[in-house]
């Protein structure tokens, strides 16, 4: 899909860099890789309570706690997430609760993660957000309160809506190892899509065009 024009791209960059800078001084890390310390286990999602900051603090990279507890925003064309391309669903980096899919994920030319929709139309909801003199729509994750970025409506049909979310609040699952993760139930759009076998597992490999 061609990038949809999106009026003032280079002033909204510039101002998503003087935000996140307000939160990391000279001498910040690059986007680090997502942190290797799981808070979460898929299993225990059902039972999902938000630890305390200090925890927060030690299991998340200083990005991703500054995107995701203090609403900062990460460099546009810097982070993990902007052009990925691979099949899979993108849950919430404190909850691990599923929030986008690849299916959903289009090339906006913003720099960000942008999706159409939510996975669910339960697990992200909407605040107003006047911060900044903007009037935006600010997204955040249900269950652990996540930060995850605003909802433009300047998108792609049917929706038109422009999910634009940090790839710092995201983790991403690849649609070859969603079963053995505990995402499983979430394969079937992509075996209809024929990005992967029916009777997925983990030793699945994805189905090539």
């Amino acid at each position: 899909m061609q990038p949809i024009k999106i009026a003032g791209i280079a002033a909204a960059a510039l101002l998503a860099a003087g935000i996140f800078a307000m939160f990391h001084n000279a001498g910040r890390a690059e986007p680090a890789e997502i942190s290797t310390n799981q808070i979460y286990q898929p299993s225990d999602m059902k039972d999902f309570k938000k630890p305390e900051a200090a925890e927060l603090k030690k299991k998340l990279t200083a990005e991703q706690f500054a995107v995701t507890q203090e609403s900062a925003t990460e460099p546009a064309f810097h982070n993990e997430f902007w052009d990925n391309h691979k099949a899979g669903i993108y849950v919430d980096i404190v909850s691990g609760k599923p929030l986008f899919s690849s299916l959903d994920k289009f090339d906006s030319g913003c720099g960000w993660p942008s999706f159409s929709k939510p996975l669910t139309g339960t697990d992200v909801v909407e605040h107003t957000d006047n911060s900044y003199g903007m009037d935006r729509t600010e997204v955040r994750s249900r269950d652990a309160d996540s930060h995850l970025g605003h909802v433009f409506d300047d998108g792609p049909g049917p929706t038109h809506l422009r999910y634009c979310i940090n790839s710092a609040s995201l983790k991403f699952i690849p649609v070859e190892e969603m079963e053995k993760t505990g995402y499983g139930q979430y394969l079937e759009p992509f075996v209809k899509a024929g990005l992967i076998k029916a009777g997925a597992t983990s030793t699945n490999a994805p189905t090539k065009n």
